[in-house]
């Protein structure tokens, strides 16, 4: 992978950054250059984009904090909180206005199958949300990142702020195969399906970026560890991944380690020289680490038949659930017979058990023997022989 294309020196002084910029000056609409970070406007960048050209986006912009005092602790030391001028607004109708040109920007350069995550807290992910509704995305899930070291509420005056809200979003209702690698999501996760509350810390100690006096180089850097799971959730190694508020790579840094592509925008180059210099030390994992995990869903389909017509179960055999208390017998045209009533697989499972459905593969188990196995060890067999065939 190339590396991101501006200098690479890191900000020696604390950084006030406003939100205006020169936009950038490329050609019109052209496929954007990958594995780099372009200054400027995100606005004027995404319209200079491509349509359709990327295939996730990670956006984390200004949440409008509108602090209107400085923060202290009960020592009354400093609490070193976002007061930048990039996260001011005049009002909300102004926010609004802002967040709605992104969106739209964004949703123009993503594929038809791409999908969003926006991050956010209590002061602007509501209005986010119901401005994704109003210009077309489809809301697929939001997702709370449980913080296990939140900033406490020094004033004692409201609820810890332990978590921060990401929607997930598909460009729209019609979009059915975005990328979601559910199968290595939930094997990596005790084979249990990922919850929609993810528990992880917020960035600290040597990953957090500091200037020469030892403060942070940017307010609300993001934790790898979330842009992982971001990745790993909605992409595959190869894929376009744009960032619109790049700051100081987090993106970046994460895609180029999990061999993903990535375009950063971002108006403050000082920002844009840390998240290059960054980048630029990270090394990308062997492909095998991040090679898509095999997919159920993109197994080649077989027919309980097949399984007759092959031998593997023969006409008359029965099948009966882990804890035989339901007997059904093998037809020779594939289907199976229970207690008169004669179906297939999954009607014959789901009656037994008195459920509108079921997944006969792993509901009716053979015996051989003496052991008792799922018919879909039988089913792999036959996808076995298919892979050999095609060799």
């Amino acid at each position: 992978m190339s590396s991101a294309r501006v200098g690479a020196a890191r900000p020696q002084t604390r950084i006030k950054v406003t939100r205006t910029g020169s936009p950038n000056a490329g050609p019109l609409r052209a496929l954007p250059a990958r594995n780099t970070i372009l200054l400027g406007d995100c606005v004027s960048l995404m319209e200079n984009m491509a349509a359709e050209s990327v295939d996730l986006v990670f956006a984390d912009p200004p949440y409008n904090l509108q602090l209107a005092s400085k923060l202290t602790r009960p020592d009354q030391s400093l609490v070193d909180a976002v007061d930048d001028d990039w996260d001011k607004f005049t009002d909300f109708a102004a926010y609004d206005a802002f967040t709605r040109d992104w969106l739209s920007a964004a949703r123009r350069v993503m594929k038809p199958t791409a999908t969003i995550f926006v991050i956010g807290s209590y002061h602007n992910i509501f209005r986010v949300g119901a401005i994704m509704q109003d210009i077309g995305f489809w809301i697929l899930n939001d997702i709370v990142w449980r913080k296990n070291n939140p900033m406490p509420n020094f004033r004692g005056r409201r609820f810890t702020n332990a978590h921060e809200t990401m929607i997930w979003a598909a460009r729209d209702a019609s979009a059915k195969s975005y990328t979601f690698n559910y199968e290595a999501l939930k094997a990596g996760n005790e084979d249990c399906q990922m919850r929609s509350d993810w528990l992880l810390p917020i960035c600290t100690g040597a990953e957090r970026l500091k200037d020469s006096h030892g403060r942070k180089a940017h307010p609300t850097q993001k934790p790898e560890t979330l842009l992982a799971r971001v990745l790993l959730s909605a992409s595959n190694a190869g894929d376009l991944v744009l960032d619109p508020f790049f700051g100081t790579g987090t993106t970046g840094a994460v895609a180029k380690r999990l061999r993903r592509d990535y375009v950063g925008l971002e108006r403050e180059a000082a920002y844009a020289e840390a998240a290059q210099a960054r980048i630029a030390a990270i090394e990308p994992l062997p492909e095998e680490a991040v090679a898509v995990a095999p997919s159920k869903r993109a197994e080649p389909r077989i027919a309980f038949a097949s399984l007759v017509e092959a031998g593997l179960l023969a006409a008359g055999a029965a099948l009966t659930d882990s804890k035989r208390r339901h007997t059904a017998i093998v037809r020779a045209d594939g289907t199976l017979s229970l207690s008169g009533f004669v179906g297939s697989i999954h009607k014959t499972g789901a009656l037994a058990q008195g459920l509108p459905a079921c997944n006969g593969w792993t509901f009716w188990h053979y015996e051989e023997k003496g052991r008792l196995a799922p018919i879909d060890e039988l089913r792999g067999q036959i996808r076995e022989r298919l892979r050999e065939a095609a060799e």
